[in-house]
């Protein structure tokens, strides 16, 4: 596969793109959606180049483009109609709220947005058009393609043939993308990954993982995530698999027989996901992939043996990454998959564990290497790049003699209560243990007698302190790992990335205590 010196130092993710279609086969079908029509390397070149000229005919080289589209060939055939014309492709969650959007607008200095006609129909989005209107100008790529003529299409077919003498040159160094952080402790964040780092983290992947060019990778997760952008497009595209892209995680009764149709081979999705899937599947649905890779949550146990009864051998492989990091840091093999942690490290990825006061086990994890970012955008356009060129994850981890990582949970995600740190993280495996069917997330809130207090929010209608106490009991865990205050819900809140929503939760339990409080107050009054 194409690698960093592969593609020569002056390159970018076209020349990555060129690179792999001389090596698989110009005519190779390579991308292909839920409407079935499959491209070849060919057909993905001329495609961007014939968009990409005429997005050139309104935005400036250099210019960060907006990309307000879910997976699917046109998204990738955006991307990389960007990267063609020389403009960096700046990718919108486009569940991240209005005002995150905004924000991530003007952050980036977004003039453009492009996005679709039907997206915004079928996903209701007009609120967020009308949102980001207000700080730049929408443009929708059925009114570009319509405008696309018989000059424009000789002129893609042209640069599809001879795609060296029409691409914009690029070195390794110009930015490649900009993506925003899912913003799960606070404002989401600017993230500039540069075209080596993205290039790099696909040849850090696959000397770690055998992967086979007549493989299909089925992609539900967002272009918008790294984790769906370099897993789910460019490790495919540029290792000679077909990317097969779809729209949303969400569709829990309709992926189940495409990943079948398809044919696919590798399933990228998070631990919930597959653990729906699973249950909606038939039995043959999934028994035909060769293994699952999951990342942004635990994998948990039940997920791992559910996909081991219902369809045999398929592992379930759990990695671990961020979008500082393009995002792959580590992840497990099929070959050597070790339960409860999340794989081991990918080549090339430096390490250093800096102590954590109060938390006796492992270290806070930096990081290192060819696919760590360029850094963060600063509000003057700038980036601050990470200091030493060491990122600092905020995870608190052990790593052991051969490079596996367990994470212990983030830094934030520890509570002081009576003296002593507990691990949120410890204290929702608790709840998953004795409540494997329900989603279960913990945050700590303040407390006059302990500093803090863990509340466990549940979607589990008859959950109880009692199970959770007898099961802690039972490891041996100390009791103020079990939270004492527990609030049920009909749904636990994620990200559309398919991460717990911590933000919104914490929010949700403030208001809960709140009302608690002012009932309390109205009570003693009476």
């Amino acid at each position: 596969m194409p690698r960093p010196n592969d593609v020569g130092a002056n390159s970018g993710l076209i020349d990555a793109l060129l690179a792999a279609s001389k090596r698989y086969g110009a005519k190779k079908p390579i991308l292909e959606d839920q409407e079935r029509s499959p491209l070849s390397y060919t057909d993905l070149l001329r495609a961007a180049f014939a968009l990409g000229r005429k997005i050139a005919g309104f935005t400036e080289p250099g210019e960060r483009v907006a990309v307000l589209l879910p997976s699917g060939n046109a998204g990738v055939v955006t991307f990389f109609a960007l990267h063609a014309f020389g403009r960096t492709p700046t990718m919108l969650n486009f569940t991240a709220g209005l005002r995150n959007l905004r924000a991530a607008c003007e952050l980036a200095g977004v003039k453009n947005v492009l996005t679709a006609h039907r997206f915004i129909e079928q996903g209701k989005l007009h609120d967020v058009v009308d949102a980001l209107e207000q700080v730049a100008e929408i443009t929708y790529l059925e009114d570009v393609r319509a405008s696309i003529g018989l000059p424009d299409k000789l002129y893609a077919a042209a640069a599809a043939a001879f795609p060296r003498q029409f691409r914009a040159p690029a070195k390794a160094s110009d930015p490649g993308v900009i993506l925003f952080t899912s913003g799960s402790f606070g404002a989401p964040r600017g993230v500039m990954l540069t075209n080596a780092n993205l290039i790099a983290n696909v040849s850090q992947i696959a000397e770690h993982i055998d992967l086979d060019p007549n493989w299909v990778m089925f992609n539900p997760l967002p272009i918008f995530h790294c984790f769906g952008l370099t897993g789910g497009v460019f490790l495919p595209l540029f290792t000679g698999m077909k990317a097969f892209q779809y729209p949303s995680p969400l569709h829990i009764k309709q992926i189940p027989p495409l990943i079948k149709d398809s044919r696919a081979s590798i399933l990228l999705a998070t631990d919930t996901f597959v653990n729906q899937y699973a249950r909606s599947a038939e039995r043959d649905e999934l028994a035909g992939l060769q293994f699952i890779v999951c990342g942004a949550e635990k994998v948990r146990e039940e997920t791992h043996n559910l996909i081991r009864e219902r369809f045999g051998d398929v592992p379930v492989l759990e990695g671990y990454g961020a979008t500082e990091a393009a995002p792959v840091v580590a992840v497990n093999k099929p070959t050597d998959n070790r339960r409860g942690t999340v794989g081991g490290l990918l080549p090339g990825v430096e390490t250093r564990l800096e102590p954590v006061e109060g938390i006796p086990r492992g270290g806070r994890l930096y990081l290192r290497g060819p696919n760590i970012m360029a850094g963060y955008l600063r509000a003057d356009g700038g980036i601050d790049p990470p200091e030493g060129g060491w990122h600092d994850t905020g995870d608190v981890v052990e790593i052991s003699g051969d490079d596996w990582i367990t994470i212990l949970g983030r830094v934030k995600r520890f509570a002081k209560i009576g003296g002593e740190m507990v691990s949120l993280t410890a204290a929702e495996d608790l709840a998953i243990a004795v409540w494997p069917d329900s989603r279960h997330a913990v945050i700590s809130m303040p407390d006059a007698k302990k500093g803090e207090k863990l509340v466990l929010v549940t979607d589990k209608q008859g959950a109880d302190t009692g199970p959770l106490i007898a099961h802690a009991k039972s490891l041996g865990a100390p009791e103020i790992a079990v939270p004492r205050s527990i609030l049920k819900v009909i749904e636990v809140p994620v990200l559309g990335t398919g991460k717990t929503d911590y933000v919104a939760i914490q929010r949700m339990v403030e208001t809960e205590e709140a009302a608690a409080a002012a009932g309390k107050a109205k009570k003693a009054r009476s």
